[in-house]
């Protein structure tokens, strides 16, 4: 076994990444990415910027993309623990409008590789969550896509349970469902 551990989720291109996490009575040490080590693992990307974001219990940031300048995206949790979704949005797939779920935390310390062409999102279920991410293209305000969080077409399973609010940016509380979304990548 490499560094990492790559699992296949039935979504092409989506993979849940577990490295490999040295530890002792001082604390742990573990690679978080590593060109070669992912290249073969499938994920064969360059990433050009990394960015993070601090949230309370309750906040769903999502469901994003950008439609002209499609971003992937290696997300992981540093402190607190966040439920991430990704839909595939490529209308060419075999599971186009399909969604997979994985719950991300400083404890289990995986990786959520998101490729171009899905909808990205997370919900907080921990007090606090740190969030960081590295993304294949840079972020373009002008070219930003949502779609509804809670569509019932897409049907995604959001652990909410001990989550008395569900906490929206403006902007996403007005995403449209995937039905009215008129838009899917020609990936």
């Amino acid at each position: 076994m490499g560094k990492f551990n790559f699992i296949e989720t039935g979504i092409d291109g989506l993979y849940v990444i577990e490295p490999t996490v040295f530890g002792d009575s001082r604390g742990y040490f573990m690679e978080t990415y590593q060109q070669s080590e992912f290249a073969a693992g499938g994920v064969d990307v360059k990433f050009v910027q990394d960015n993070e974001s601090c949230s309370s219990k309750g906040v769903l940031r999502g469901l994003h993309f950008q439609k002209n300048n499609p971003q992937g995206k290696l997300v992981r949790v540093i402190e607190g623990e966040v439920f991430d979704v990704a839909v595939d949005l490529r209308k060419n797939s075999k599971t186009y409008g399909k969604w997979y779920g994985v719950t991300l935390s400083a404890e289990n310390k995986k990786q959520f590789y998101v490729p171009e062409g899905f909808a990205h999102g997370f919900l907080v279920t921990s007090e606090g969550a740190t969030f960081v991410y590295k993304c294949t293209r840079l972020y373009d305000p002008t070219d930003e896509g949502g779609l509804m969080w809670n569509d019932p077409e897409i049907g995604i399973n959001w652990p909410l349970e001990g989550i008395e609010e569900i906490k929206l940016s403006e902007k996403d509380k007005k995403n449209p469902t995937f039905k009215d979304l008129g838009f899917a990548f020609d990936i």
